[in-house]
């Protein structure tokens, strides 16, 4: 690897605000401690977790340190490893899920991450393909395998099928055997949502939801993940069977109305070392596809987030750093 430089350019916020307080900024590159690694970042996932740091949303109880370096996850080499990492070699490709990060977020040329948040990139995903899907695939993969328990032949619905989550879940879905119905909207979220694998995809915009759910599962759906609330939400959940169960990551808005009969599970896609072998063994096994929606250089990190805010995503928004 090249000698590591004392300062990066980074994309990072002096105060909370719209997307225009995200700009270019010249800062030292992270110190690590020895259970840390040190990321030259290639690709920057950007998520509507993101934008909710930048308008000043913080995890309970922190404090704001600006600048704030913003970005949960990313992909890259490893440029430098803590004295106590034996796992993972200078040179090597990784990826990287690591929330609120305290020595700064993945909108940058580096990054110093605890090791057990990082892995070696899944076989089949290149580094901005692998940069995508550090957040998404784990909680995609947890709400089908933790939350869902979703088994062979189960009639499952992807509520919002066609974000950087929803697209995963849907293939995860399938590889454990499930049929599945996805959410979109638009002939294009519809059509992408097929491509990927869904037995049945809906206009939750324009068709009626409750009743295209109860002709795919007459018997009523057995799970269904949602990956966005609302009143759509609430008519799939109509299309629900007796002792179904909905999972929804934490941050999903407004909460799904809790109902007699069906079980409610809330959680947060966790990181860690086991955690990503049974995501980089899924990402292998469903041959995974990973659409991107966009991608923008390092100093566009505030269109980034302008197109995240327009909605519409199909797929997942990245920051091209190298």
């Amino acid at each position: 690897m090249n000698k590591i430089p004392e300062t990066m350019r980074a994309a990072a916020i002096d105060r909370f605000g719209d997307p225009e307080v995200l700009t270019v900024h010249t800062l030292p590159v992270p110190e690590i401690d020895d259970n840390e690694v040190l990321i030259a970042v290639h690709t920057a996932g950007v998520g509507s977790w993101d934008a909710g740091m930048r308008a000043g949303w913080l995890p309970d109880g922190e404090q704001p340190h600006f600048p704030l370096v913003l970005g949960t996850d990313g992909s890259g080499h490893v440029a430098k490893v803590g004295s106590r990492i034996r796992r993972l070699k200078v040179g090597e490709e990784v990826y990287a899920y690591s929330f609120a990060n305290p020595k700064g977020g993945f909108y940058a040329e580096y990054v110093a991450v605890v090791a057990e948040k990082v892995a070696h990139t899944p076989k089949g995903l290149d580094l901005e393909h692998a940069g995508a899907i550090g957040t998404t695939g784990l909680t995609a993969l947890q709400g089908i395998d933790d939350a869902l328990h979703v088994k062979k032949g189960e009639n499952v619905i992807i509520h919002g099928a066609t974000g950087g989550l929803g697209t995963l879940a849907v293939q995860f879905a399938k590889l454990r055997g499930a049929r599945v119905l996805g959410t979109a909207s638009g002939d294009d979220g519809v059509n992408l949502v097929r491509t990927l694998g869904a037995d049945v995809a809906v206009d939750g915009k324009r068709e009626d939801v409750t009743a295209a759910a109860r002709n795919f599962a007459p018997d009523g759906a057995d799970a269904i993940l949602a990956t966005v609330g609302g009143d759509s939400l609430e008519r799939c959940i109509d299309a629900a069977k007796r002792g179904g169960r909905v999972a929804y990551p934490n941050g999903v808005e407004p909460t799904p109305k809790k109902r007699p009969g069906i079980k409610f599970v809330a959680y947060d896609g966790a990181p860690g070392v086991s955690e990503f072998e049974h995501l980089n063994k899924a990402v292998e096994e469903a041959n995974l596809q990973v659409p991107i929606a966009a991608a923008f250089k390092l100093q566009e990190a505030a269109k980034a987030h302008e197109r995240l805010a327009q909605g519409h995503v199909l797929g997942k928004i990245v920051l091209r750093i190298r």
